[in-house]
């Protein structure tokens, strides 16, 4: 089994992390629009992580380069995005796991902000904290969406280490 994934070429490994990606946003997008669950601030800047692996992914996957160099950047640019998206989710859940006598009160809506504030302003006011996105509005086999967002990252991290693992080990043909 890891003497195949040693094989994998950039396009595979590529293509298994969008498939991922794809996957994600496909549950993000129905628990929105099917279960009527509002995405928080926090979710929202999850699914940008996503989306910004994704698009390296696409990149990487077109490109298939060959060398060592091309799968550093790559895996480099996708795992930084899906380490992002660890970091969101787990400052998600952590604010969930506060008492409600420390949830942070509820800021103004991300799209005001975004429409007055400065962007380092704004990422700065969602990742201190909201209390909308201390809600647990839903719980599968006891852990809430950050949680399996969270536990989705992980997975998708291992195609980035993939593309890295066989770059740095020079196992490309």
């Amino acid at each position: 089994m890891i003497s195949r994934l040693r094989r994998l070429s950039v396009r595979q490994w590529s293509l298994a992390g969008l498939a991922f990606c794809v996957l994600m946003m496909l549950v993000a997008l129905g628990l929105e629009h099917i279960a009527g669950l509002e995405p928080c601030p926090l979710c929202i800047f999850q699914r940008v992580a996503v989306l910004a692996a994704a698009a390296v992914f696409i990149v990487a996957a077109i490109h298939n380069p060959d060398g060592r160099l091309g799968p550093v950047v790559y895996g480099g640019l996708s795992l930084s995005a899906v380490l992002a998206g660890i970091g969101v989710a787990g400052r998600h859940l952590w604010l969930q796991s506060l008492p409600p006598s420390e949830v942070p009160s509820c800021g103004p809506g991300l799209d005001y902000m975004m429409d007055i504030l400065p962007m380092r302003d704004v990422v700065a006011m969602v990742l201190s904290g909201s209390g909308e996105c201390a809600e647990i509005d839903f719980l599968l086999l006891g852990i809430s969406l950050p949680g399996w967002t969270l536990i989705g990252f992980l997975v998708l991290s291992l195609a980035p280490l993939g593309i890295l693992y066989r770059a740095v080990r020079g196992l490309w043909p």
